[in-house]
């Protein structure tokens, strides 16, 4: 009996030690939060502009540009997978890289080569253990990504698209990244960032939509050549963004659940240790009496 007390005894206490570093990580999340989700909504309204923009100025501009017209035959397509670097976020980093791999068997379905950049420690490691390549990689700074890092990204993407395919270059790019929806909800978002594919906003335009006029200078295709690197840097980094806010939500969600069960694990130690120690109080009692017994019937 005196064994299995210090059993349980050491049980609770290795879940009471848990509990505290558990409960120190919700803590650290909930205070980041705050700031990720007031930088992704200062983002948000930016990167959808310029989105709008862009399409709207490459659809009614009627010029032949990189950015919107469909290669005859694509080839090859690069998909970004944002990852964290940091684990402890449930499903967070498994939900896009699932995600990444149904995309890439779609686009091989296709008959489309698929090339990978990874953002984050997570989907690097997810690689290197698969023995998988990738063609460029950036760690560090997924928790508070840096508007400089998105624009390495994007500058890398904008490259591999102008770039020949018979010179490495890409005719599609996709991101996959886990949109910030509520402190309960992350979604995994796939989007096809070039060919830009829809205008955003399209939905509220009617037959009776006034769009607007725009003048080029120099000249339309200068305009867009323009354009074409601050609207992949801005939904680079609006996507960053969205995965690190996410990203603290998921790990909020989960050390969150962990201090639960660490509290279920104390209370059922507790209540086992608590019957140990009846058991053992039953059986000292029990003894007493038998010797007692024992000696009254010697007399």
């Amino acid at each position: 009996m005196g064994a299995q007390l210090r059993v349980y005894t050491q049980r609770i206490r290795s879940a009471q030690t848990t509990k505290k570093i558990t409960r120190a990580m919700e803590l650290i999340s909930a205070s980041r939060i705050a700031k990720a989700q007031a930088r992704v909504a200062a983002s948000t309204p930016y990167s959808r502009a310029v989105t709008q923009a862009v399409s709207a100025v490459a659809s009614f501009s009627n010029v032949e540009h990189i950015l919107t017209t469909e290669p005859e035959k694509v080839e090859r397509a690069a998909v970004v997978i944002f990852s964290s670097d940091r684990g402890l976020a449930g499903a967070f980093n498994s939900n896009v890289l699932r995600e990444a791999e149904e995309l890439a068997k779609l686009l091989r379905g296709q008959g489309k080569e698929v090339v990978y950049y990874l953002i984050g420690r997570k989907a690097v490691g997810y690689f290197a253990f698969r023995r998988r390549d990738a063609e460029q990689t950036w760690v560090g700074g997924t928790d508070n990504p840096e508007f400089a890092t998105a624009q390495e990204v994007g500058q890398t993407l904008v490259e591999k698209f102008v770039q020949p395919t018979s010179e490495g270059g890409v005719d599609e790019i996709h991101i996959i990244y886990n949109r910030f929806v509520s402190m309960l909800t992350q979604t995994p978002e796939v989007v096809r960032l070039l060919p830009l594919e829809v205008v955003e906003g399209a939905e509220d335009i009617t037959d009776t939509t006034i769009l607007p006029l725009y003048e080029f200078e120099p000249d339309a295709t200068t305009v867009l050549d323009a354009l074409l690197p601050v609207y992949i840097e801005s939904r680079i980094f609006n996507a960053m963004l969205q995965s690190a806010a996410s990203k603290h939500a998921a790990t909020q969600k989960a050390m969150k659940s962990a201090s639960d069960n660490a509290d279920n694990l104390i209370r059922d130690y507790t209540r086992l240790r608590n019957n140990a120690r009846q058991a053992e109080i039953t059986q000292q009692i029990a003894e007493i009496v038998g010797g007692a017994d024992a000696l009254s019937s010697a007399k």
